[in-house]
């Protein structure tokens, strides 16, 4: 591991005290049920830091692809970030602590025959790999076995692991379907630049370019926005939508989530996600606009 794989042994400390922890967590199994538990509650998936760098078209680095930026700004405002950010942040904090971690590729099945889409992490234990994923929120390590399928059971946060093939398939809920969403393994081990290239090419287009998206683990309930709808996954498995203005998103954010003020009043209005470039929709606009 390199030292730009690691946080300094100060960041180290301030992450795992916002995190609950006074001591570090064992790089064992009950380590990490410990630590990827404490994330899903107090580290959100969320676009927020990105909608505000798209908003003022900032040509840099997009937010939270360093780990340090993400954890300092975690720090100061309760932001986390896109896949590409969050899972990149978890490695790292994971391969500070001495797991056995790796970046994995992903691809969410949102249309067939895309390219992949989403960064995940991977560590192993005993030999055996388990997903703990800063973007689905499932608290506990998913094993990924080759025998059987596995799952995590909970009305929430649940999901479903299977191999199909010589590929493992998450079967998930995101915040902005109710029916859910099969996430596939491309490859459990890519490096950190090919995390950074594939969240570069998210400026050009992405659903978490234009419209706010939040996710964390409230109590027994999963809590969040997108769309245009805060949106909970209830105790019972229930999907609750509800459209939200102005200032209840403001309300949700601070007064549920807890991102900072400071964070929440620099954020753009919700404007509508055009359609991905390489949809039918979007060919046919732009041949028509070239025929015209």
């Amino acid at each position: 591991m390199s030292s730009t794989e690691a946080l300094t042994p100060g960041s180290l400390e301030r992450v795992l005290l916002k995190l609950g922890f006074t001591e570090h967590p064992a790089p064992t199994m009950e380590g990490l049920q410990r630590l990827y538990a404490a994330w899903c509650r107090k580290v959100p998936f969320d676009n927020i830091r990105k909608l505000v760098h798209m908003n003022t078209q900032d040509a840099g680095p997009l937010p939270g692809d360093d780990a340090a930026d993400f954890f300092e700004a975690w720090l100061a405002y309760g932001t986390g970030g896109t896949c590409w950010a969050g899972n990149g942040a978890l490695h790292t904090l994971l391969v500070s602590l001495g797991f056995q971690a790796a970046r994995g590729l992903c691809t969410m099945l949102i249309a067939p025959d895309i390219p992949p889409n989403h960064g995940s992490v991977v560590v192993t234990h005993d030999e055996t790999p388990y997903v703990v994923d800063a973007s689905m929120l499932h608290s506990e390590p998913l094993r990924l076995d080759a025998s059987s399928p596995t799952a995590i059971v909970h009305p929430a946060w649940g999901v479903q692991c299977e191999r199909r093939g010589d590929q493992w398939f998450i079967r998930w809920r995101p915040l902005f379907g109710a029916e859910g969403l099969d996430c596939r393994f491309e490859d459990l081990s890519v490096t950190r630049d090919t995390f950074r290239e594939r969240h570069e090419a998210t400026r050009e287009w992405s659903p978490f370019n234009y419209e706010l998206h939040i996710r964390l683990i409230c109590g027994e309930t999963i809590v969040g926005a997108a769309l245009g709808q805060r949106v909970e996954l209830d105790r019972h498995g229930a999907f609750v939508q509800t459209r939200i203005e102005e200032d209840e998103r403001q309300r949700l954010l601070i007064d549920e989530l807890g991102i900072h003020e400071e964070m929440v009043h620099r954020l753009p209005s919700d404007r509508p996600t055009p359609p991905p470039p390489w949809s039918r929709t979007a060919q046919n606009a732009a041949l028509d606009q070239d025929q015209g």
